[in-house]
């Protein structure tokens, strides 16, 4: 887990190993996946602006063959 204050991001990798962000269905909340759409993390961008608000909710998704 990584945060980075002064770009207010969070990330939060399972696995190291090479892979790519993408979409999900929220804005703030990116999924990264391997080369096989396994999920292997996820990030979130401006974590401050959740702080007080309802939990942050997402499904992540394997990515379909």
């Amino acid at each position: 887990m990584w945060f980075d204050e002064e770009g207010d991001y969070l990330e939060v990798i399972f696995e190291r190993k090479k892979g790519y962000f993408k979409e999900t269905e929220n804005d703030a909340i990116m999924e990264k996946v391997d080369e096989q759409g396994n999920i292997i993390g996820f990030s979130v961008l401006k974590v401050s602006a959740l702080k007080g608000k309802q939990p942050l909710s997402v499904t992540l998704k394997r990515q379909s063959a």
